[in-house]
């Protein structure tokens, strides 16, 4: 027994370290994504940065992301993930991730002309938002075999709260790295590219312990006699026609759009978050950095223990719910409440803050529940399809209020009409998530033997 119990603790330390080189990637993903997050506001005046941009080419850049990935990305390449493993195609698309963000710092480093520089940019885009999703599910498919049977909520609420500290870490170093310059003064490339030179460093950093995984993971499957195929027996071979055992579950078509108009009330709120905060309730830039990094900061703190407490609890969809509504209550706080007063902001944000911990602590877990272990990853990869969609379309039409809003550079009704208007379509899309968590809540009643809402381990 002494022997099994020194056996089984090695293993459970294996786990962890495995977890460990898996979430430094998905950190500088997360870092890279939103450099320029803490920095839109620079986009209104296109005259006075090198770069060229305005804010419509900011919102088109941002919604390179997820172009690849709405054009069927993510979806090939999550039944490669299925039919060739882990360890292959995660590997491919580690190195397609760094690829497209040396991609972007070249775009926005080289003298290129604007319209040149946002097109390269926005190819580098494609191929970072491609590589980092699959990256992503081939991390979230690793910690559910490696967790398997234990704490899969804890673990995957780690993982997300380490590498949103990746975006908390670019909200406010990014501002840092980019000193402000006093009014009227030209920002150069060589100030505008220091937070993504940053990035791709980290990258790098990630890379290699992405590398340092693949290894522990064979020798994983070789201890264990398993293959990093899912698929072992020939009922269990993945076929074509499970993408489609996959969309027409729906349970998982409730969770998929939970996830689109969720995230976009959040992830797609960050792009702008300067540009939103500073002229509804009147503050500098430094504070309006640090009020928009609390987001990430709140994820840190409360993703890892509401993923132990629906872990220990169940009750998924409620908690879905109860963090939907959060979410919503946040952007009706910023959209409505006295003009000019920051403490309204903080507890705006502070909503949203829990809000974005406890959806995806319920919400990621849930997947395994209601699709075959063999289907994972072709289920986690259309589910990020489907969330891309919003991904791509919301920055645009963001990008666009405030492009044809702000007319008069320094214009502050403008500035605040702008931005009450972006906010009006993130309440919008919070009154539909929470929506879809009702649904997906009655829906568990109705199917109990899903054991949506089960603690773990029952």
């Amino acid at each position: 027994m002494k022997l099994n119990s020194k056996s089984s603790n090695s293993g459970k330390w294996l786990c962890w370290a495995a977890l460990a080189c898996l979430v430094v990637p998905m950190f500088a993903s997360y870092f890279f994504d939103d450099m320029f997050s803490s920095l839109s506001h620079l986009f209104k005046n296109p005259e006075l940065l090198e770069l060229g941009w305005d804010y419509e080419d900011y919102g088109f850049y941002a919604g390179g992301y997820s172009f690849l990935c709405v054009c069927g990305g993510l979806i090939v390449c999550g039944v490669l993930l299925d039919m060739f493993g882990v360890r292959l195609v995660g590997s491919v698309f580690v190195g397609l991730m760094i690829l497209g963000a040396a991609t972007v710092f070249y775009a926005i480093s080289s003298g290129l002309s604007p319209k040149v520089s946002l097109t390269v940019a926005y190819v580098g885009c494609m191929l970072f938002g491609l590589g980092s999703e699959i990256a992503g599910v081939a991390v979230t498919r690793s910690i559910a075999k490696w967790f398997k049977g234990g704490k899969v909520a804890l673990a995957m609420g780690l993982q997300l709260s380490i590498a949103r500290l990746g975006t908390a870490a670019a909200l406010v170093l990014s501002p840092m790295i980019v000193a402000q310059k006093p009014e009227g003064q030209m920002y150069m490339l060589s100030d505008t590219n220091r937070p993504a030179m940053f990035g791709l460093a980290l990258l790098a950093v990630g890379g290699i312990l992405w590398a340092v995984f693949v290894a522990m993971d064979a020798r994983f499957d070789k201890a264990r006699g398993l293959t990093d195929r899912t698929e072992t027996a020939q009922e269990d071979k993945f076929r074509f026609s499970d993408i489609w055992k996959v969309l027409s579950n729906p349970r998982f078509l409730m969770i998929a759009l939970l996830c689109v108009f969720f995230y976009c009330c959040v992830i797609r709120f960050k792009k702008f978050g300067t540009s939103i905060l500073i002229p509804l309730f009147g503050m500098e830039l430094e504070t309006a950095t640090w009020m928009l990094s609390m987001i990430p900061f709140f994820t840190i703190v409360f993703t890892p223990l509401f993923g132990a407490l629906v872990d220990k609890t169940g009750k998924a969809t409620l908690w879905m719910i109860i963090g939907s509504a959060l979410v919503l209550a946040s952007h009706l706080i910023i959209s409505f409440a006295p003009q000019g007063v920051p403490a309204y902001g903080y507890v705006a944000i502070a909503f949203l803050g829990i809000g974005y911990s406890l959806v995806p602590s319920a919400m990621w877990p849930s997947v395994p529940k209601i699709v075959p272990e063999k289907n994972l990853g072709t289920a986690y990869s259309l589910i990020y399809w489907i969330q891309n969609m919003g991904m791509m379309i919301v920055p645009i039409f963001i990008g666009r209020i405030f492009k044809n809003t702000i007319t008069e550079s320094g214009n502050a009704l403008q500035e605040v009409s702008a931005a009450i208007h972006a906010e009006y379509i993130f309440v919008l899309l919070g009154v539909i998530a929470i929506a879809v968590a009702i649904m997906l809540f009655f829906s568990s009643r109705r199917h109990p033997e899903l054991e949506l809402d089960a603690p773990a381990g029952k």
